[in-house]
């Protein structure tokens, strides 16, 4: 991925550009996080993919995509803390792409599970004929195959830009944003490229999101019983915590402008996307699903007394 013209041949990453006493403290706080949601998700992974409902398929899935997520940076921002603030041309636009990939992806994986929610309790005698094995794998495969588009559509054309000025980008990873702002030549077709293809992303999966809780609201409205309607929405508020958490945080750092732009509010909204959410999602769903926790104990050997 080597662009001939450049003459920028490597990114300084600025994000947490502090004392020596602060950034070996953060190296363990974020070292601490990366393991908590290594681990989150691997035993959500595991435990997920031998329970057979097409929920926790979807959350099995979403697992996976979090691992990676988190994967692309943040072994990369552990360097940083020990002064290794430089990342190759190549490694710069590799890692955007994957970023792209896998927060594209998640966005689908996210409308599945609303879509699979709003089937259950709103269709629930036809739920096993609308949701079956085949579906769950297209809407999977869907969802990569769009994050994977986003991917090329924004980062091949950006492979064409010069880059002939500061080398300085201030986060702890290449943000796409940060890296157009320093090309020497026009991005205007970037930007253009990245709002469309970010928008109509984003936005389809937010409007699957929005329609289907609005029928499952509806249908919730019209249950007789309050514990009835305590039970239904329980099945979904964890998937709501996520989708808030997730959605917040990533549209509000990629999409608004760059007049707009602070440096310690986008380090701590990046923070939130790429890494306290991933590590986040195992411990909403493990402590807001009863089989999940179930399964876990099971896991783990665990016998009440």
């Amino acid at each position: 991925m080597e662009n001939q013209n450049a003459t920028v041949t490597s990114f300084a990453l600025l994000g947490f550009s502090y004392s020596i006493t602060i950034n070996a403290f953060l190296f363990l706080v974020f070292l601490l996080m990366y393991t908590l949601t290594f681990l989150g998700n691997i035993i959500i992974f595991v435990v997920t993919s031998h329970l057979p409902s097409p929920m926790y398929f979807f959350i099995m899935h979403l697992a996976f995509i979090d691992i990676c997520f988190s994967s692309i940076t943040v072994p990369k921002l552990l360097a940083i803390f020990w002064a290794r603030q430089t990342i190759s041309y190549s490694g710069c636009f590799i890692q955007m792409f994957f970023v792209f990939v896998t927060g594209s992806t998640e966005d689908y994986v996210l409308a599945a599970m609303a879509y699979d929610r709003y089937a259950a309790i709103c269709r629930p005698l036809h739920y096993v004929q609308i949701v079956n094995k085949a579906r769950c794998r297209w809407l999977v495969g869907g969802a990569w195959a769009i994050g994977f588009l986003c991917a090329m559509i924004n980062i091949l054309p950006a492979l064409k830009l010069d880059f002939c000025g500061s080398n300085f980008i201030k986060d702890f990873s290449c943000e796409f944003p940060s890296v157009l702002a320093l090309s020497c030549t026009e991005t205007s077709s970037n930007w253009m490229a990245f709002l469309i293809s970010g928008g109509a992303v984003s936005g389809c999966s937010l409007i699957i999101i929005l329609v289907s809780y609005i029928h499952i609201i509806s249908t919730i409205l019209k249950l007789n019983s309050a514990e009835a309607k305590r039970k239904t929405f329980s099945t979904c508020s964890s998937h709501i915590i996520v989708v808030v958490l997730y959605y917040g945080t990533a549209c509000f750092r990629n999409m608004r402008p760059s007049s707009a732009s602070s440096i310690i509010v986008d380090e701590l909204f990046s923070i939130q996307y790429k890494i306290s959410t991933p590590m986040l999602n195992p411990l909403i769903y493990s402590l807001k699903n009863r089989e999940v926790k179930e399964a876990i104990k099971k896991l783990m050997g665990y016998k009440p007394l």
